[in-house]
């Protein structure tokens, strides 16, 4: 059983807490040989339990990691230790291990928050009502009333709008769908040009590319060479195919835009790299 399918088999389990769809930015810290490797990420969903995300970079299931988020419409951070428990190539189950009394009550404001409409969550929030007397209530506490309900309702919109910015932010760094012409025009025409020998020394994080699903044993094996863009922070700018067979090329993009380099420093200063990379595929014993 592969372990795409361990996991949507273990999702079946009734957790302790419900979970709610969210797409906010992640930071995972992990120790590789005592050193701290931060890994950026997107949330899927997130409870009092755990939550569900979308790494840049590879976990295994047990692995302990500390992670930071920040939920919408709320000012604090998280700050949390947890443990891997679920992994399939890229997405991830997380169960928090150490959430203090104040960031437990976080998620549970938020979560109510979430998953009520907010006419219902704000009477949830508010006392309920005293038996009417024959006083008449003061005109002034009726207009209160409509201004906080009012003020509830613009606090929504304008939690949805950051929400939806970061949204945009994090599937665009991730999905690297960024335009060459785009790029920066001070690095983009006069990038750097190195040889791939020296470019594969500044490899921090490699992935290795997957065999595409039914791929005839005569194609397996093989490498695929790439025209390559490496941004001033690290990141993979830009891919492009030069050689290799046509049914790798997209296994061996896939994989080398998720690799991240050391910044190539020209003077103290980090520069744009362009280089050929070879993606090497190992055909696979029978």
């Amino acid at each position: 059983m592969s372990a795409a399918a361990q996991l949507a088999g273990k999702e079946l389990v009734p957790r302790r807490s419900p979970r709610l769809p969210v797409a906010i930015p992640v930071d995972v810290t992990v120790l590789r040989s005592g050193v701290p490797d931060s890994i950026p990420g997107r949330s899927l969903d997130l409870g009092e339990g755990g939550l569900a995300l979308i790494l840049a970079g590879e976990l295994h299931a047990g692995d302990p990691v500390a992670i930071e988020f920040r939920l919408p419409n709320l000012s604090s951070a998280v700050q949390a230790k947890a443990v891997v428990r679920h992994q399939a190539q890229l997405r991830c189950g997380l169960e928090f291990l150490s959430l203090s009394d104040e960031q437990q009550a976080m998620i549970r404001y938020w979560t109510a928050a979430t998953s009520l409409p907010a006419t219902a969550w704000l009477r949830t929030q508010t006392p309920e009502p005293k038996p009417k007397t024959a006083d008449t209530p003061h005109p002034s506490l009726r207009s209160l009333s409509a201004a906080a309900i009012i003020v509830a309702i613009l606090a929504a919109t304008l939690g949805w709008w950051h929400w939806r910015r970061a949204w945009q932010q994090l599937e665009s760094s991730i999905t690297f769908k960024e335009p060459l012409a785009q790029l920066d025009r001070a690095s983009v025409d006069n990038p750097i040009r190195l040889p791939g020998e020296v470019v594969n020394r500044l490899v921090v994080h490699k992935v290795e590319p997957v065999y595409p699903p039914q791929t005839p044993e005569s194609q397996l094996g093989g490498v695929v060479v790439l025209e390559t863009v490496i941004a001033t922070d690290g990141t993979v700018a830009h891919v492009r195919p030069i050689s290799g067979s046509a049914a790798l090329t997209a296994a061996a993009i896939d994989a080398v835009k998720w690799w991240r380099f050391q910044p190539y420093r020209v003077n103290g200063r980090p520069v744009r790299v362009e280089t050929t990379l070879a993606v090497d595929f190992h055909a696979t014993e029978n």
